[in-house]
């Protein structure tokens, strides 16, 4: 029980720290034309999740 409650927290941390790197690459990046879809936050924000999740059911 005290094993999984560390594999938890650990993912959290690492989710965590995903979403915070994430923001900051947002935050200095100047704003986007009208034209452009908001892929350029989606893709990282979508892989760190996916990893995170598989990382959860692996370990």
């Amino acid at each position: 029980m005290e094993a999984s409650k560390m594999k938890f927290f650990l993912v959290l941390v690492v989710s965590v720290l995903a979403m915070a790197a994430t923001g900051v690459s947002a935050a200095e990046a100047p704003a986007p034309g009208p034209s452009s879809d908001a892929t350029t936050l989606f893709v990282p924000t979508a892989f760190a999740s996916l990893f995170v999740l598989a990382f959860g059911f692996l370990f």
